[in-house]
């Protein structure tokens, strides 16, 4: 049986408009234990922020967090899967892209996102990559 993104996906992606702070970003990073905020702009999913982009593209450049925008720096986001797509579908995105998270939309409105570890954990949850991404963070 093939597997839909629903099946794999994590729910409720943070999204924050474009015009909000990276120390927002960042601290939506820390509440939620994620790695990564999806950016809106007049509704529109338009990119994603990372905890990494964060600390390169910002801090490392000598940007103030509480004054520089996350659509400043934000990844533009190039494909987008659906709920209702297979697990192969991710797969081939992640690929051709070399992405390493794709958001997940329906009718255009972010509804999750899934992960390299995900499909780990959907295609071999005894792999080193799903024991990793199944495993409690690091506080």
């Amino acid at each position: 049986m093939q597997t839909a993104i629903r099946e794999v996906m994590t729910s409720d992606p943070v999204v924050y408009p474009a015009t909000a702070s990276l120390a927002e970003a960042a601290q939506a990073m820390r509440d939620f234990d994620i790695g990564d905020v999806l950016i809106e702009r007049d509704g529109l999913l338009v990119g994603i922020v990372t905890d990494r982009d964060i600390v390169v593209r910002a801090v490392a450049e000598g940007a103030a967090v509480s004054d520089t925008s996350v659509g400043d720096i934000c990844s533009e986001v190039p494909v987008t899967v659906a709920p209702s797509d297979l697990v192969e579908e991710a797969m081939r995105v992640m690929g051709d892209f070399a992405l390493r998270r794709v958001p997940v939309c329906d009718d255009g409105q972010p509804v999750g996102m899934v992960s390299l570890g995900d499909l780990a954990i959907e295609r071999d949850a005894s792999s080193v990559l799903a024991e990793i991404s199944a495993a409690a963070p690091n506080d």
